[in-house]
C-alpha cells in the first residue's frame, strides 16, 4: 500500500482474483487502522504545502499524470481487465477516458476562479464591490469500487490535486491493483508524497477515521446501503455519494430505431451490466415495440461471452459468483411471478449472459431494485404521460435516456424527470467526463465532472472592498 508517499507492507494481506478463471494475479498488502491513522497524519501535514500550489504548478503535475498514464497504457488496461473482469477492449477505452479526466482537470486548474460582484444596491454601499474565491478544503478520504478502477479513481483524484487538496483513497478490494499503479504515476508526476495514500482494505476499517476531523471531504460511489450508513458516520465533513441507480430509456421516435437499438445493446450490457447507469428498464410505445424488440433481441443474441482478454469478447463475467448468483435468483423469481424471459438467464459460473424480460410485476427486486447486471426488462406504453411516470416510478434517480425528435416531448422529460440528467436521443449511459453527474433520491446528492468535483472540494471566500475607507 502507498501511505503519505511511502510504500508499506502489512501483516495481513488479501488475494485479488481474476473473476473469469478464478486464478489469483495478486497479493495485496491490507491496511490497519493504524496505517489509515498514518495517512492522516500524512495528509494534515501534506495540507500545507499543497493549499500554496499555484495554478501552474497544480498544471503540470496534472499533464505529467496523462503523459504517465499513456506510457504505460496497455499494462493498465491488462490489470484493469484481469482484476474487475471488463473486456480488453473497453479496458482500454477507460484508460484513454482516464487521460481525458486528468486533461480537463488540468485545464480546470488554470481556469476556476471567482466572480466579481457589484455590492453598491444600497445607497450606503455606494462604491462597494465584492470578490469570490474558492479555497481548498483539506483532505479528502475517497472511496471507489470495482466497475471503474482507474477513471473512478480519477473523477476523485483529479478535483482534489487540481484544486490542491491531499487525498486518501480507499479502492475496492476486488481491484486494488489499477489504484496503485496509478499512484505510482502520481508521485513520479512530482505531486507532493504525503499528500498521496492508497490503503486497500476492508470497509469497517476505513470507518475507523470518519471522525477524524482533519478530514475535510469524503467521496463515496458505491452502494445505497453503505453509502448511506457512512452518511451517518461522517459528522460534519462534506460528503459527495454517488449509489446507482435502475436507469430508463424510453423508446418514442420511429426514425432512429435502429440506433436506439444498438446503443440500448450497448447500454444494456458493456461491462456485463455492472455501471450505475446501466440500461435497466426500457420503456417503448407501443406501435414500435414489435419492430424494437425483434432487433433488440437480435442484437443482444450476437453478443460473445468469454475470456474478457480477448480482443473479440464482447462480455466477460461478473466480479464475482455471489453477484452473478444474485442476478440468477432475482430472474427466476421474476418469472416464477409472471414475467416472461426473451433472452438469457441461465448462468455459468461468474458468467451471466444478456438477459431480457418482459411483463415482470414491477414489485419484483429485478425491477425496482439495481440489479448491476446485463438484465434489462422491456414493457410497453400508449401515453408519453404514462412512459414518464414508470420511468419515476423508482427509488433511484441516477440518469434517464428519452429516444425523441419531438422538442415538446424532451422538453417535458427534462422538466418531470427525477433524475440528475437526461439524455435525449440517447442511452441513460452516456457520460462524459466533464459533465456534472450524481443523482437525486436513493441515488445520492452531489456531483462529480471535473469542475463541479472542484466546487465539493472547495470552500468559497468573500472579500469586500470599500474603497472610500
Amino acid at each position: 500500500m502507498l501511505i503519505g508517499g511511502e510504500w508499506v507492507e502489512s501483516d495481513s494481506s488479501f488475494i485479488v482474483k481474476n473473476p473469469y478463471d478464478n486464478s489469483e494475479i495478486a497479493e495485496i498488502s491490507a491496511a490497519s487502522p493504524q496505517h489509515l491513522q498514518e495517512a492522516v497524519n500524512k495528509a494534515h501535514l501534506a495540507f500545507q504545502k499543497t493549499r500554496r500550489m499555484n495554478s501552474a504548478e497544480r498544471f503540470t503535475v496534472l499533464g505529467k499524470i496523462v503523459i504517465g498514464i499513456g506510457e504505460r497504457m496497455e499494462e493498465i488496461a491488462r490489470a484493469i481487465s484481469l482484476e474487475s473482469g471488463k473486456t480488453i477492449r473497453d479496458a482500454r477505452t477507460e484508460v484513454a477516458r482516464s487521460m481525458n479526466t486528468f486533461t480537463v482537470a488540468a485545464e480546470e486548474a488554470k481556469r476556476f476562479g471567482g466572480e466579481l460582484i457589484p455590492l453598491d444596491l444600497l445607497p450606503a454601499t455606494k462604491g462597494r464591490w465584492g470578490l469570490t474565491r474558492r479555497f481548498p478544503i483539506g483532505p479528502v478520504l475517497a472511496i471507489s469500487p470495482f466497475n471503474f478502477p482507474l477513471n473512478l479513481v480519477a473523477h476523485k483524484i483529479a478535483p482534489a490535486i487540481a484544486v490542491g487538496n491531499p487525498f486518501i483513497i480507499k479502492p475496492s478490494s476486488a481491484t486494488p491493483v489499477t489504484a496503485l499503479k496509478l499512484a505510482e504515476i502520481i508521485v513520479k508526476a512530482g505531486w507532493c508524497p504525503e499528500a498521496v495514500s492508497v490503503t486497500p482494505c476492508k470497509g469497517a476499517v476505513t470507518e475507523s477515521i470518519l471522525n477524524d476531523p482533519r478530514l475535510k471531504k469524503l467521496s463515496f460511489t458505491g452502494s445505497p446501503e453503505v453509502g448511506w450508513r457512512l452518511k451517518s458516520l461522517c459528522g460534519k465533513m462534506k460528503i459527495t455519494l454517488e449509489l446507482g441507480g435502475n436507469a430508463a430509456a424510453i423508446i418514442d421516435d420511429p426514425d432512429s430505431i435502429d440506433y436506439a437499438v444498438n446503443r440500448c445493446v450497448l447500454g444494456a450490457f458493456s461491462n456485463a451490466g455492472q455501471i450505475c447507469i446501466s440500461i435497466q428498464r426500457i420503456i417503448i410505445r407501443q406501435d414500435l415495440y414489435d419492430r424494437f424488440t425483434s432487433a433488440f433481441v437480435e442484437k443482444a443474441r450476437a453478443l460473445k461471452m468469454g475470456d474478457q482478454l480477448e480482443d473479440e469478447t464482447d462480455l466477460g463475467p461478473m466480479i464475482d459468483l455471489h453477484s452473478a448468483e444474485k442476478a440468477e435468483i432475482w430472474v427466476n423469481q421474476a418469472i416464477d411471478n409472471g414475467a416472461k424471459r426473451l433472452l438469457g438467464g441461465e448462468r455459468k459460473g461468474t458468467m451471466f449472459p444478456p438477459t431480457i424480460l418482459t411483463e415482470v410485476p414491477r414489485s419484483q427486486p429485478v425491477y425496482c431494485n439495481e440489479i448491476f447486471a446485463p438484465v434489462v426488462i422491456l414493457s410497453q406504453y400508449a401515453d408519453f404521460d404514462d412512459a414518464l411516470a414508470e420511468v419515476n416510478d423508482s427509488k433511484y434517480g441516477l440518469q434517464a435516456g428519452v429516444f425523441t425528435s419531438d422538442l415538446k416531448k424532451a422538453w417535458q422529460a427534462f422538466e418531470i424527470l427525477e433524475v440528475g440528467g437526461v439524455m435525449i436521443g440517447d442511452i441513460p449511459t452516456f457520460r462524459i467526463d466533464h459533465m456534472p453527474y450524481g443523482g437525486v433520491k436513493e441515488s445520492g446528492f452531489g456531483r462529480e465532472g471535473l469542475r463541479y468535483a472542484m466546487e465539493e472540494m472547495t470552500e468559497m471566500r468573500l472579500l469586500t472592498i470599500n474603497p472610500v475607507s
